[in-house]
């Protein structure tokens, strides 16, 4: 196994003079070397070979032993000098000082076919930053992030991927709840690819110690290395900013396409690549509730509900433009883009919620069936992915005259169709006489308007349950469900009548089951 270590941040940012694991405040450095943890008994749960190939790994690659120690931890490849990085952070709003890769170590910058990646180890030992944790992860929060690392990237989100899932042997106490009650459970070691994982956070840190020169490296070297169209000789740092709000801004349109909840949007895990990073307590929309967040830490204020995400985005690109207001001579064109992705996001939402419904275009009008549609389906819970899958089979001369039968398409979205009577039904009824009279104007033909909403309205989500029976399985030494919702994630908007069994409702017995709904920032 050979991979092509080509470190380019540890050489152009300046490092921490202390080469300790010990917790600490660090000043004046972008980063800290460190030492992964060796683990006692590393053991190859699974690994993604696509990510491998995009990092020079062959499917042999995976088999041998050298990989699994080299992605545990265990082993420091020939070349590279592992280190954690320094940033802050709004937590929930509040400004919560130096935070940092606590359980996360960057292992090496890699080359591949020209194009770098960063490949990072979470869960592999204490760092400068890991505070009173312990730096470990367990198997549980790390076969979720693994698993829905690969299905959000094959869903069309932007995110880090994940390139394995490994187990090493030791066991990791921690309190899932927060109720008091911690237990072991089985460690893991997750390796997550990604072009770097610079963050709002890294930003905000030097501004707020008054760093500048730091600041003004780190924005430098970002914008050479990540931002291609802008000059990296005379740095933009407007444009700079508003190609992260951009890059924000179309991340966030496709987490509400698909219902995922990403649970804690602080600042400190918002990446400036635009891409999906820190799988935690995240969650998929199961009944379309705008108000609903899978975060038992976000439980009172709902910060971080489904509803709530493009907002918080705004609120945290607000966040970073301050911290690289510094750099700039006025500070009103940082505000324009703000205003920008103010005014331009509603327009892209609701782009992407006319596609979902089969809109050849969006246009006058279209705005209000959206929104009826919205306030429609939370009159009961409606599961999301399977409502808009199945309403692609609705035919825009469907009869509305005759009882609830015309719902029968959509009915198995229901998770109590007795519900659905008196006036909710009178409102299905009239949101159906809209739309269907707003499919009428157009020329497509059904089956051409099924594949264009089959192409943005998945199939197949990682919902919670999913994740949890595998994590159940997985605890008892079986693997194989973690390799079958890899393969069926692999190809969400695509039918697999052999895999229909995961084209359902949650089951009652996952409403209420740690794990399957609420879940803390441990998950």
């Amino acid at each position: 196994m050979q991979l092509q270590i080509d470190d380019h941040f540890i050489h152009a940012l300046p490092s921490d003079p202390d080469r300790s694991n010990q917790r600490r405040q660090v000043r004046g450095a972008a980063y800290s070397f460190v030492t992964p943890r060796v683990p006692s008994q590393p053991t190859l749960l699974h690994a993604a070979a696509d990510v491998a190939a995009m990092i020079g790994l062959s499917e042999e690659d995976l088999k041998a032993k050298r990989f699994t120690d080299v992605f545990s931890g265990a082993v420091v490849p020939e070349g590279a000098d592992p280190y954690a990085m320094c940033y802050g952070g709004h937590q929930f709003g509040n400004w919560a000082g130096q935070l940092g890769d606590g359980r996360a170590i960057n292992l090496a910058e890699v080359s591949h076919e020209g194009v770098r990646h960063t490949l990072q180890l979470k869960g592999a030992g204490e760092t400068p930053y890991s505070r009173m944790a312990d730096g470990l992860a367990v198997l549980r929060s790390s076969l979720r992030e693994h698993l829905c690392s690969e299905a959000m990237f094959h869903l069309g989100v932007a995110t880090t991927r994940s390139l394995s899932l490994i187990a090493t042997g030791d066991a990791v106490l921690r309190d899932v709840m927060y109720d008091g009650h911690p237990e072991y459970e089985p460690g893991a070691v997750v390796c997550r690819v990604a072009p770097s994982f610079i963050r709002f956070g890294s930003f905000e840190i030097l501004a707020s110690r008054g760093e500048i020169d730091l600041l003004r490296q780190l924005a430098d070297y970002t914008i050479g290395h990540y931002f291609p169209t802008l000059d990296a000789d005379a740095p933009d740092y407007i444009e700079f900013f508003r190609e992260v709000s951009q890059r924000t801004m179309a991340m966030i349109v496709d987490w509400q396409r698909v219902g995922f909840v990403h649970g804690v949007m602080n600042t400190d895990n918002m990446s400036i690549h635009g891409v999906t990073i820190d799988y935690g307590p995240y969650g998929w929309l199961e009944g379309y509730d705008h108000g609903w967040t899978p975060n038992t830490t976000d439980r009172q204020h709902r910060r971080y509900r489904y509803g709530n995400q493009p907002q918080i985005a705004l609120w945290n690109l607000a966040q970073l433009a301050s911290a690289i207001s510094p750099l700039v001579d006025d500070v009103q064109p940082l505000r324009d883009v703000l205003e920008d992705f103010q005014q331009e996001f509603p327009k892209r939402y609701f782009e992407m919620m006319a596609a979902k419904i089969g809109l050849d275009r969006f246009q006058a009008g279209d705005e209000a069936l959206c929104n009826d549609l919205e306030d429609v389906l939370q009159l009961t819970e409606t599961d999301m992915t399977i409502f808009f899958r199945r309403l692609a089979s609705i035919p825009s001369d469907l009869d509305l005259q005759r009882g609830v039968e015309f719902l029968q398409p959509v009915a198995d979205a229901f998770y109590d169709p007795a519900q659905v009577t008196g006036e909710v039904l009178e409102r299905w009824r009239s949101w159906f006489t809209s739309y269907t009279e707003r499919l009428r104007q157009s020329e497509e033909t059904q089956p051409d308007r099924m594949a264009r909403m089959n192409s943005v309205n998945p199939k197949y989500v990682l919902r919670n349950y999913m994740a949890q029976m595998a994590i159940d399985k997985a605890t008892q030494g079986d693997l194989s469900l973690i390799d079958e919702l890899y393969d069926l994630l692999r190809d969400p908007y695509a039918e697999q009548p052999d895999r229909e069994t995961w084209f359902a409702k949650r089951p009652d017995w996952a409403r209420d089951k740690v794990g399957c709904s609420m879940l803390s920032c441990s998950s």
